[in-house]
Order: structure tokens, then C-alpha cells, then sequence
């Protein structure tokens, strides 16, 4: 199917998943930079604020979105997979504001190194997700859809790697904390992150079935 020719006059849907895309990065670096710096109250009201402003602008790109799809006359790719992905796609951006959001108000007393792996591995796989949905819009091209599917695929592994290591985190929670108030704060901490992996394994497997439908 040749996409370039299918695209709306009214707005170009490829190009608003792109800017989600850079939001939920926004987001996640954000996060990252709030957890490497949780000690100084300053900064990490800095960075919340920066997450909750990302994951706001997404959510009007996911409205924009929403709106084309209803008065757009032809769609790139089905109506459904447009609203599925995008869905997701917000889904990620609100799970990391929600991870913010969780560790501003539990005031944990400090970032352990698993919450810091847990981190690397979300900013990861947002990272990826990126690099997928970047190259949605040339999906007619064989070597672009096999791209996308190793990305895809790349998000996968990610998403195994932080079961892993969550896991590996409770497990020394429940071992090593003997606060009952700190079991509870990170245990929910590490709950929130694990989730953001877990959605962006979900927007993979939307793109991979937008991939082979559609290619």
C-alpha cells in the first residue's frame, strides 16, 4: 500500500505519533533525571514538573489524534489500529507520571539501585518506542517493517530484563527492609516502574501487528 498517497489532507497521523512519541521520551528522561537527583528537593520538584508538563502535552496530541480520526475521510491505516496505538502510546505517558507522581508522595528515603535500573530500562524501551513509531510512516518499504519488527523486538527483550530485575527487587525487599513503611513505599515504586516496561511491550505488539497487516 503506498501510505504517502493515503495520507489525509487534514493532518498527517504518523507525524502526531512521532510528537507522542517525543513526549513520552521527554517523560521518561525527565523521571530518570528525578531519580538521579531525588536528593536535592529542588531538583526533583523540577523534574516532576517537567514529567507532569510531557505527559500533558501528550495527552493533546492523543486528543488531536482522536479528533483527525473521526473527520478524516481516509485513514493510513485503520481506524481501530490508529486508536489502539495511540491509546497505548498515552497509556506509557501516564504510567510515568503516575511512577512520579508515586515517588514525590511517598517520600521513600532514598533511590535504591534497582529503582535506578528500573528507570534505565524504561527510558530505554520509551527510546525504542520512538525509534519504531519513527518509521511507521515508510511500513510499505521491506526494509523499514523488518527495522521496525527488530525494534520491536529490542522492546521485548527490554520488557524481560526488567521482570527480571524487578523480581531480583523484591525479593531483596522483603529480605533486607525491615520497615514496614519502606517495604510498602518502594514496593509500590517499583510496581509503577515495572508497568511502564510492561505498556511499552504493549505498544510494540500493536506496532509489530500494524507491521504485518499492513506491509
Amino acid at each position: 500500500m503506498l501510505f504517502g498517497k493515503l495520507l489525509p489532507k487534514e493532518g498527517n497521523f504518523f507525524e502526531l505519533f512521532n510528537q507522542h512519541a517525543e513526549r513520552i521520551v521527554e517523560a521518561a528522561r525527565a523521571f530518570s533525571n528525578l531519580v538521579k537527583h531525588y536528593n536535592d528537593t529542588h531538583l526533583r520538584d523540577k523534574y516532576y514538573q517537567d514529567v507532569d508538563n510531557a505527559e500533558r502535552s501528550a495527552d493533546r496530541v492523543m486528543q488531536e489524534v482522536n479528533h483527525l480520526t473521526h473527520t478524516t475521510f481516509i485513514t493510513p491505516i485503520d481506524r481501530d489500529q490508529i486508536h489502539s496505538l495511540i491509546t497505548l502510546m498515552d497509556d506509557v505517558a501516564d504510567l510515568i507520571q503516575d511512577s512520579a507522581e508515586t515517588t514525590a508522595l511517598s517520600d521513600v528515603r532514598h533511590m535504591t539501585d534497582e529503582i535506578h535500573r528500573l528507570t534505565d530500562l524504561s527510558v530505554e524501551c520509551c527510546e525504542r518506542l520512538q525509534d519504531a513509531v519513527r518509521l511507521l510512516s515508510r511500513i510499505g518499504e521491506r526494509a523499514v517493517a523488518e527495522s521496525i519488527l527488530k525494534t520491536c523486538e529490542e522492546i521485548d527483550r527490554l520488557e524481560s530484563d526488567a521482570d527480571r530485575v524487578m523480581r531480583s527487587a523484591m525479593s531483596k525487599l522483603f529480605r533486607e527492609e525491615s520497615d514496614v513503611r519502606e517495604i510498602i513505599k518502594l514496593k509500590a515504586v517499583y510496581e509503577w516502574l515495572e508497568t511502564i516496561t510492561d505498556k511499552c511491550e504493549d505498544v510494540a505488539n500493536q506496532i509489530e501487528g500494524i507491521v504485518l497487516e499492513n506491509s
